[in-house]
């Protein structure tokens, strides 16, 4: 049976708005599976809405003797409905043994990113959903990030040269995802380490199942709220660049005066970004505008940064 006659009408009109609003129709779409509830239901959606347009591909960490098996039978969902699909395997010089999460997810997008080009792929549909996004931003408030941060997913960003990443299904419950694949008759993939209390997201879904007075859908629209801050922020921020930096050979200067600290902390990082210098850590750069800020002097990601009226940013000498 095809995901066409699986799905119900409301259903498939409902996803089809949702991902035509980010990548426009008939438009071939690559789709990231892992073989988990959430990336079952995006395969089902998409290949139901846009037949003989998708291609789909499943990243195998290699970290668990089940994945290789996992990715099978996603290629064997596949070959069900007719999308082509690859096993992208991460090549480790040796396992990671801290940052596991973070680790894989660097090497899955870096994968991804090169599979669609070789593809010809525009775009890379990814499985996240509105209880993501909740659970995103109370990790984000925990670890006290900034507007940015607090952001959470965005519905599309580029991942690599003319290919972008989108999330069709963030206004979607992950229950709602959870019905789409039982009503297949699929068996979604059971991965532990979604139980694992090590992990930040497991612990913080667990207590927003305990917590009744938080409500998932309005998180979620808080996060949304500040994508839009985060973005009208990086808007009015080009002419300020344009008309506050400034470069004399190695030297850049920055007009940082009469401006709400956001926007002078956004401006020093347009200023590293100008001289190639690595965008710091949060922590960090909150200490160091600070300094700026009372006329002081400081060195940053291999930067000496001056304070005052106008802030001086130069390649600080080497070490001696």
């Amino acid at each position: 049976m095809t995901s066409s006659k699986i799905l119900d009408a409301a259903t498939m009109a409902r996803f089809a708005a949702d991902l035509d609003a980010l990548v426009a129709p008939g438009s071939k779409l690559g789709v990231a599976v892992s073989g988990g509830p959430d990336s079952l239901a995006l395969l089902l959606l998409a290949a139901a809405v846009r037949p003989q347009l998708i291609a789909a591909a499943t990243v195998d960490h290699g970290l668990r003797p089940e994945s290789r098996a996992e990715a099978a039978m996603v290629a064997s969902l596949c070959a069900q409905r007719d999308v082509p699909h690859s096993i992208l395997t991460v090549a480790w010089p040796a396992p990671p043994k801290s940052n596991l999460q973070a680790r894989a997810r660097e090497a899955r997008y870096d994968l991804l990113g090169n599979w669609a080009l070789e593809s010809a792929l525009g775009a890379i549909a990814t499985a996240h959903h509105l209880d993501d996004q909740a659970e995103t931003l109370l990790m984000r408030l925990a670890r006290g990030a900034g507007i940015g941060g607090l952001g959470a997913t965005r519905v599309s960003r580029p991942l690599i040269a003319n290919v972008q990443i989108v999330r069709p299904l963030l206004g979607w419950r992950k229950a709602d995802l959870a019905a789409v694949v039982a009503d297949a008759g699929v068996t979604p993939v059971d991965d532990p380490s979604n139980r694992d209390p090590r992990h930040d997201r497991v612990r913080m879904r667990e207590w927003l199942k305990r917590a009744d007075w938080a409500d998932p859908e309005r998180l979620a629209a808080s996060a949304n709220w500040l994508n839009e801050a985060d973005e009208a922020l990086d808007w009015a921020l080009a002419p300020l660049v344009q008309a506050r930096v400034t470069r004399d050979q190695a030297t850049l200067s920055v007009d940082a005066s009469e401006m709400p600290r956001e926007l002078q902390r956004r401006l020093l990082l347009a200023a590293f970004a100008e001289l190639g210098a690595a965008k710091p850590r949060g922590p960090e750069l909150a200490r160091a505008l600070d300094t700026l800020r009372k006329g002081g002097k400081t060195t940053l990601s291999g930067l000496k940064i001056e304070g005052g009226p106008t802030w001086r940013l130069r390649a600080a000498p080497p070490r001696r």
